[in-house]
């Protein structure tokens, strides 16, 4: 289990720009992109519709997908592009991973944000980084890495109540510009040879799983299988038998198999319509105490299983069970594996070459109020269409 949750006091660490680490950083991104991601090359586009909205002196708030680990440097490269700095809303367990990065973070515009509770310094900073203008602000909002980049999930709505904020104070200052939001829409492909990228990394799962190199099958059929041994294992460990059906009705019911008797026991039974949204509401039940030192150590073991219960919750989430149906690209079969890996072993090595490309959609004006009679929240609505629809456009862009 990654160390997501942090059994810690939350602090909040606020944004410490520096010029001097932004430059240093800058210049040293492409390599630290290809040597520890695989990015090899990349292209931005849409970059000025970017800059429309800094040069009319907008506050803009920069809202992406989130397939891959590597995606806040990523944009880096469009910060790089437009030639401004940008602000970035970072989980908290994210500056408390090393020293380095706990001093870099804040120094090249990063500020925490805490998950498990709600933030309001940060959602402070952010409605006054928005409101000032000075930078634009990166968030993404579906709140975790999901290694799909043919899929978008669920958008958290702090984006559009922050963006309305920060209209909102931008609206009484005597300013130029509105709050513009931008969503952009970040896409991998995958250059290189895949059955040699990814056949070492299946060979040490099957050996995992006690077999012999499955390398007489097609790819994509040796992938379904490693996945539809591994959903087994979990089955046989939560339900002592694996069980019948399609994959996706077997995910969603071990994933309401761990979640129901937590929300019994933590929320009273109450349930989000979102897998994510169970999972922070859990979250933010299970901690407090954990974090105030309150509880025995057979009690704070029996909350750490229930934590490592909920991390994979998140992971199920992320299968979707149809993921490699048909045809399915490179870029799915090598995400796919990658996901395995990281399931197993909390780390996923790089495949490369892989190329970036950042889309930056047409701005979405924020107003400073929200229209009550609209059906769901606008901006929330025209991210997710935007988003969508620059989604399937890069397919295109792929088969052309």
């Amino acid at each position: 289990m990654q160390n997501v949750v942090i059994a810690r006091t939350y602090r909040f660490v606020p944004p410490r720009f520096s010029p001097f680490w932004w430059r240093i950083i800058q210049w040293y991104l492409p390599t630290h992109l290809r040597k520890s991601f695989g990015i090899t090359s990349w292209q931005c586009i849409g970059a000025e519709r970017l800059a429309a909205s800094l040069n009319a002196g907008s506050g803009v708030l920069l809202a992406s997908n989130h397939c891959r680990p590597c995606d806040p440097m990523v944009l880096g490269l469009l910060s790089r592009e437009v030639g401004r700095p940008f602000h970035t809303m970072a989980s908290w367990h994210l500056f408390m991973q090393s020293r380095a990065q706990s001093f870099l973070l804040p120094r090249i515009g990063g500020f925490s944000v805490y998950r498990e509770g709600l933030d309001r310094e940060s959602l402070k900073c952010a409605t006054r980084i928005l409101a000032d203008a000075r930078f634009p602000l990166v968030i993404f909002p579906e709140g975790f890495v999901t290694r799909n980049n043919d899929r978008l999930m669920n958008l958290m709505d702090g984006i559009a109540f922050l963006a309305r904020a920060a209209a909102k104070q931008r609206a009484g200052s005597p300013l130029p510009g509105k709050v513009a939001v931008h969503p952009v829409f970040v896409r991998y492909f995958f250059e290189g040879r895949l059955e040699a990228a990814i056949a070492p990394v299946l060979r040490e799962i099957e050996a995992r799983l006690s077999w012999q190199p499955q390398s007489h099958l097609p790819l994509c059929d040796r992938i379904v299988k490693a996945g539809h041994a591994l959903l087994a294992l979990k089955e046989m460990e939560y339900f002592g038998a694996t069980q019948s059906g399609e994959v996706r009705e077997r995910l969603a019911h071990l994933l309401d198999h761990l979640l129901k008797p937590l929300e019994q026991e933590w929320t009273g039974g109450r349930r989000e319509p979102d897998p994510m949204t169970r999972i922070k509401r859990l979250r933010t039940a299970i901690l407090p105490e954990m974090v105030h030192g309150e509880l025995d150590e057979g009690e704070s073991a029996r909350r750490w299983r229930q934590l490592a219960d909920l991390y994979l919750a998140q992971q199920l989430h992320c299968y979707s069970g149809d993921y490699l149906a048909g045809q399915p690209t490179p870029e799915r079969l090598l995400e796919t594996v990658e996901r395995y890996e990281e399931d197993l072993t909390d780390t996923a090595r790089s495949h490369p070459p892989i190329h970036a490309v950042i889309s930056v959609g047409e701005a979405i004006e924020a107003a400073p109020t929200r229209d009550r009679s609209a059906d769901g929240d606008p901006i929330s609505n025209e991210l997710r269409r935007r988003l969508e629809l620059m989604l399937e456009e890069s397919k295109i862009r792929r088969r052309a």
